[in-house]
């Protein structure tokens, strides 16, 4: 690990938060730090992009949820 790599991290991460989701609360960072740790560890081009979409649905499998879960504070 090094400065640079800590750097290119959040060289991607913060400008898609700003973008994408325009507010992050606090009860759910972790999911969007998974989901840019997930676009960083399987978005290089040497995969392809069926194992990329199996490596998502196998991380997805068990893992559900709600609306309720979602909105409660």
């Amino acid at each position: 690990m090094h400065t640079n790599s800590t750097e290119a991290v959040w060289a991607v991460f913060k400008p898609g938060l700003k973008g994408i989701y325009h507010h992050v609360s606090r009860k759910h960072l972790g999911r969007y730090v998974d989901e840019y740790a997930f676009r960083l560890n399987e978005g290089a081009v040497d995969n392809h992009t069926l194992d990329r979409i199996a490596a998502m649905l196998l991380g997805a499998q068990g893992k559900r949820l709600t609306f309720d879960d979602l909105t409660a504070d």
